[in-house]
């Protein structure tokens, strides 16, 4: 892209995006990490009018009356975001490649962050670090963040989940939130990811195209590996073949889910032949909910 282009392509994302950004920012946006981002001060008497999600039930039972749970609110979120720049990103069918849905998603989440006054960050990487943008506040900023998806040349094309999130846990000083964007089709990060996760609100945003998920019956055909170059024949007409495949990415999905959740990450998943504005803001409902039970 040319600069002009990068830019008319970052002015219409944030015009596209509007509705959404405000409607995450006056509902579900701060609340979704309330929990994570407040520190308990102290229990005491229900008030009317307090908040029923507040109670605390187990002081209550104790001492046969209501009580609340007090919390001293941090003033700000740190928000970053860790992107997989690897080849698999050009990847996609139909409406847009990963990369795309990457830029759109993160660009939702940063202008909700910079409109509630967070600070936000973000990693480029491959299998090497690529580009760091160091956490700041404002609209400008983001903005920069967003071109800088849209216009960013990266050197490596294989990935390397593990170093980026080793390169990341020592410069999160305070504790923040996570946004980790790939595909997730790497291995050896689980250790890494663990880690941030005890210290970090840590997010797994999963990027899913279509074709990876179903074969389609075009007979014998040869596939690249994006990120290793790779070459390998496949009879796409087999059945047998195309059940299996799909068997595996079942599995590979479960298997995900899984890892993240006994690790002690959140997943989102998102898919670039669909609409992501409803599994956001579902997303965000359901870390709500989950956080004011």
């Amino acid at each position: 892209m040319t600069p002009e282009e990068v830019m008319h392509e970052v002015r219409r994302i944030e015009i596209t995006t509007r509705h959404l950004v405000r409607d995450m920012v006056a509902g579900v946006y701060s609340s979704a990490f309330r929990g994570r981002g407040v520190e308990f001060a102290e229990v005491r008497e229900y008030q009317a009018g307090d908040d029923v999600r507040i109670i605390d039930w187990n002081v209550t039972a104790r001492l046969g009356s209501t009580y609340v749970k007090r919390y001293l609110e941090e003033r700000e979120l740190t928000v970053r975001f860790l992107v997989d720049f690897s080849a698999s990103k050009q990847f996609g069918s139909r409406r847009r490649t990963k990369g795309d849905l990457a830029t759109e998603v993160c660009a939702v989440l940063a202008l909700a962050a910079a409109n509630n006054n967070d600070q936000v960050g973000a990693l480029f990487f491959t299998d090497r670090i690529e580009q760091m943008v160091p956490a700041r506040k404002g609209r400008r900023h983001v903005l920069r963040i967003v071109s800088d998806l849209l216009s960013f040349q990266p050197a490596g094309t294989g990935t390397d989940l593990a170093a980026a999130l080793s390169y990341l846990e020592p410069i999160l000083r305070r504790r923040s939130v996570l946004f980790v964007v790939s595909d997730f089709m790497t291995s050896g990060y689980d250790a890494e990811l663990g880690r941030l996760a005890r210290k970090h609100d840590v997010v797994a945003v999963q990027l899913v195209d279509p074709r990876e998920r179903e074969l389609p019956d075009a007979g014998l055909v040869t596939l690249r590996d994006p990120e290793s170059g790779a070459w390998r024949y496949v009879d796409t007409g087999s059945e047998a073949l195309r059940s299996a495949f799909r068997g595996r990415m079942a599995e590979f999905d479960a298997e995900l889910e899984r890892r993240l959740r006994e690790r002690g990450a959140d997943l989102l998943r998102l898919e670039t032949d669909r609409s992501y504005a409803e599994p956001l803001l579902a997303f965000f409902r359901r870390r709500e909910r989950m956080l004011w039970r």
